[in-house]
Formats: structure tokens, C-alpha cells, sequence
């Protein structure tokens, strides 16, 4: 049985890199984006960041435990299958996956006391899941980064 994704990813000595590592994943996903929907997302990415310049990276701290805990079972069953690449794990489930995580932010948006992010989150929360399953990829190979080969 694998380590849990919440002893891996937020033990003392990882968890400020691997902060620093999602919100450099989304600064990347965000600034390759193209298109009627890329732009929209990149408007509403800069507002945030207009906002409140390190909002972001607090909700990533925020964030990482719930995400670790949505990534968990697939991480578990990752190893169960035998399988070497994380990535390529979760882009094969990436509707199923990129909804669990979506699950985390569509609750915190819901609770937000910001109507400036709440607005800027709806407006690109109907292509959301597209742009999650593009990162699975990343978000696969950050996990592994953190969590070692697979023995």
C-alpha cells in the first residue's frame, strides 16, 4: 500500500516546493492558453492576481490537502495496477478526475465572501474541466516528483 498523498505531498519538507511548484503548473497552463475560452480564463487569472497578488498561492496552500485527498484513490490504485506513469493514469480517467478536483474549487467558490473571484471563477467554470484534463499530465508528474518512482 502506498503512502497516503497527504503524508508524500504536505510532510514539512516538501510541502513549500510543491506549493511552489502547482502554482508555477498554473501559471504555465494559464499563460499557454489560446482561444475564446483561453482568453477568459487568462482575463479572470489576472484579476485574481489584481485582487490580491498572492491569492493564488494561498489558495494553493489552501487547497493542497483536499486536492491530496481527491488524488488519493487514484494514487492507490495507481499501484494496484502496476502501472509507471501518473500522468497517463489520471489523463485516462480525466473527465472522472478532473470533476473530483473541480468538486474542491466549485465548494470554495460557493463559500467565497470575494464577489469579485466568484465572478471571475463562474465565468470560466464551464470549460474548467477541459483545462483540468489538460493538466493531468503535470499534475501526474509533479505527484511523482514528490512521491518517487514506483518500486
Amino acid at each position: 500500500m502506498p503512502a497516503p498523498l497527504q503524508e508524500i505531498l504536505l510532510a514539512p519538507q516538501a510541502k513549500p516546493q510543491v506549493v511552489a511548484d502547482c502554482q508555477a503548473l498554473i501559471d504555465n497552463q494559464v499563460s499557454d492558453m489560446s482561444g475564446f475560452s483561453g482568453t477568459a480564463i487568462k482575463l479572470a487569472y489576472k484579476t485574481v492576481n489584481k485582487f490580491a497578488a498572492d491569492h493564488v498561492h494561498h489558495q494553493v496552500e489552501a487547497l493542497l490537502p483536499l486536492m491530496a485527498d481527491k488524488l488519493d484513490p487514484y494514487w492507490a490504485d495507481f499501484h494496484a495496477d502496476g502501472a509507471a506513469d501518473f500522468g497517463d493514469y489520471l489523463t485516462k480517467r480525466g473527465d472522472e478526475v478532473a470533476e473530483a478536483l473541480l468538486s474542491i474549487t466549485d465548494a470554495r467558490a460557493a463559500s467565497s465572501t470575494h464577489p469579485t473571484i466568484v465572478k471571475a471563477y463562474q465565468a470560466v467554470r464551464g470549460n474548467a474541466a477541459k483545462h483540468v484534463t489538460a493538466a493531468l499530465p503535470q499534475v501526474g508528474a509533479l505527484v511523482q516528483k514528490y512521491a518517487g518512482p514506483i518500486a
